[in-house]
């Protein structure tokens, strides 16, 4: 996940890298972070709303429903947000 690779905290970010890997990945990350990284909730919240956006974006595209400029204008409006 982008946020584990991303963040600046080394500890936290093999951790939360940890946290990814096998069955039941995604409880764990989420635990990880709620419990022990509570600063980071925020920075997850805004990535994953971003990077949502651009496959819904990427859907509309795909079923012919907006243009591939208007899909670009979009994803270049829209960047990741920073990490910490």
């Amino acid at each position: 996940m982008a946020l584990a690779e991303g963040i600046s905290d080394d500890a936290a970010s093999r951790r939360l890298a940890k946290a990814l890997q096998g069955r039941g990945a995604f409880r764990r990350f989420k635990s990880q972070l709620y419990e022990h990284h509570p600063e980071l909730i925020s920075p997850w919240h805004a990535l994953r709303d971003v990077r949502a956006q651009r496959r819904a974006i990427g859907w509309l595209l795909d079923q012919g429903l907006i243009d591939a400029s208007a899909a670009e204008k979009f994803t270049a409006d829209h960047p990741d947000p920073g990490l910490p």
